[in-house]
């Protein structure tokens, strides 16, 4: 019998934006190619935990520590540019300025041959302020092309399960059977499915052709966002009405989404924004130089996006990871600081540790909080009246959690299989807060850690306080409840 044997890798890349949407799904493609050696760059390391280390190099920190890029970028053929901040701090524009140029000036000093950025669809002339920093960032990292190609791709509305785009198509259509819309439904986009936009990306690697190029990938027909709306319900099964008026303003329409969809306000107000101007390819570059690439359907991408929520294969979302520290947990994983406990233990005694730990992690998203569900649906209520998450911002899957992941209003800070959970919440309050997991020898241990800010923060621990005596220990006592539950179904099933 011949052995195989397995080729080198021919090609060291380098991910920017690893943890993002696009860049945990790019991973997964490229790490599939025995002739690339895969190397990222991220803030939080720990959330690229369901990587192997013998899988990737992974080096932790960002585009403006110039001494951790010019190690990153060492021996670099191809370096994916995936940074773009959605947050509501109005330095989005100049820290992207000041990111790109850090990059791509690191690129040139190790050598890097190219640089693939992806960017948004649109003209500056109508574009929105995150969509022109998007612009700006691509001229930046265009603008040396004396010493270093950049292909810049450019997508508009990006169709996948997970995508910010379609998670608000499908939440829209899904609660509200009448829509009142507003005029900026009819803009039109060329929108474009999460696997194509990965097929665009992987290619760019081994193009080959001289000098930079902008790329502007989207289906072939453009459709209003009311036309993608209706074309997604019949996907769904769903009919569906949309009543047009003329006074819905950016920010009534921002908060609309922001009560009917995952999206806070500031998230919405950018998309909204976004959305008020046509997002449609400018050149044909896509079939000119990728004709093999051939784009899907609109309603194929929706159907994909549907079957992969249907069958819990999720592998990222929206809110996985950005420029603002609402989406990180860098410097939320320790809650040793908090001066505010409130802990309850319950016995485990005789049941397995695994069955705890499963059902400590099934909490919230579809799997609800349990008995007092409808007092978390009221905070979340509460939390998105004044601008967040919410509790409909859910989970990436039933079954699975890792760092980084979002659960509803929460944030994975860390997770270690079989023995903790640590999630830093993300909700409106005034102070920082933690919700904790351990199983200690015989025990469920479980913690609310809060860190007030000020006078206000202690104000609002106390006042809330009744409503924690009755919903942290209904949780703690009913995981162990389901605990027990997987115990008897594992034994009936083995029986």
């Amino acid at each position: 019998m011949v052995e195989k044997k397995i080729a080198a890798p021919t090609k060291r890349i380098l991910i920017t934006g690893a943890t993002g949407y696009i860049g945990r799904r790019l991973q997964n493609r490229l790490l599939e190619r025995s002739d690339l050696a895969v190397r990222l760059l991220v803030r939080n390391r720990r959330k690229v935990s369901s990587c192997p280390d013998s899988q990737v190099e992974i080096f932790e920190g960002d585009t403006f520590n110039p001494e951790l890029l010019a190690a990153a970028l060492q021996a670099v053929h191809t370096a994916y540019y995936l940074i773009h901040s959605m947050g509501e701090q109005g330095r989005f524009a100049e820290l992207d300025r000041r990111s790109a140029v850090n990059f791509r000036d690191a690129c040139i000093a190790a050598g890097v041959r190219r640089i693939v950025y992806l960017g948004g669809l649109g003209v500056k002339e109508s574009a929105s302020a995150h969509l022109l920093s998007r612009l700006e960032t691509g001229e930046i990292l265009s603008a040396r092309q004396d010493r270093i190609q950049t292909i810049w791709i450019r997508a508009g509305v990006i169709i996948g399960s997970g995508s910010a785009s379609f998670e608000i198509i499908r939440h829209l259509i899904q609660k509200l059977p009448v829509m009142v819309t507003p005029r900026w439904v009819k803009t039109l986009s060329q929108p474009i499915a999460v696997a194509d936009v990965l097929a665009y990306l992987e290619a760019a690697i081994d193009l080959e052709t001289a000098g930079n190029l902008i790329v502007d990938v989207g289906s072939e027909e453009a459709m209003s966002f009311r036309d993608m709306m209706l074309r997604a319900a019949r996907v769904m099964g769903l009919k569906r009405f949309m009543l047009p008026v003329p006074f819905l303003s950016p920010r009534l329409s921002s908060y609309w989404l922001m009560l009917f969809t995952p999206v806070p306000y500031g998230v919405a107000a950018a998309l909204v924004e976004g959305l008020k101007s046509e997002t449609l390819l400018q050149n044909e570059n896509a079939a000119t130089f990728f004709p093999a690439i051939r784009p899907i359907a609109y309603e194929e991408a929706v159907a994909r996006a549907m079957e992969e929520l249907v069958h819990d294969q999720v592998i990222s979302r929206w809110c996985d990871s950005s420029g603002g520290v609402c989406c990180d947990i860098k410097d939320g994983g320790d809650p040793g600081g908090a001066i505010l406990r409130d802990r309850r233990t319950v016995d485990i005694s005789g049941l397995d540790p695994v069955d705890v730990f499963t059902a400590m992690t099934s909490i919230g998203g579809e799997n609800g909080w349990f008995t007092y569900h409808f007092l978390w649906r009221l905070r979340g209520l509460l939390d998105k009246t004044f601008g967040g998450y919410g509790l409909n911002r859910g989970r990436r899957a039933r079954g699975e959690l890792r760092p980084g992941d979002a659960l509803d209003f929460w944030k994975v800070a860390d997770i270690k299989p079989g023995k903790r959970l640590l999630l830093l919440a993300q909700m409106k309050l005034p102070g920082k807060a933690w919700l904790e997991f351990e199983i200690l020898g015989n025990s469920l241990v479980q913690t609310a850690h809060y860190l007030p800010n000020g006078v206000w923060g202690r104000v609002y621990w106390y006042a809330v306080l009744p409503l924690h005596n009755l919903v942290f220990a209904d949780l703690a006592d009913k995981i162990v409840d389901k605990a027990r539950m997987l115990a008897v179904r594992k034994r009936q099933g083995t029986a």
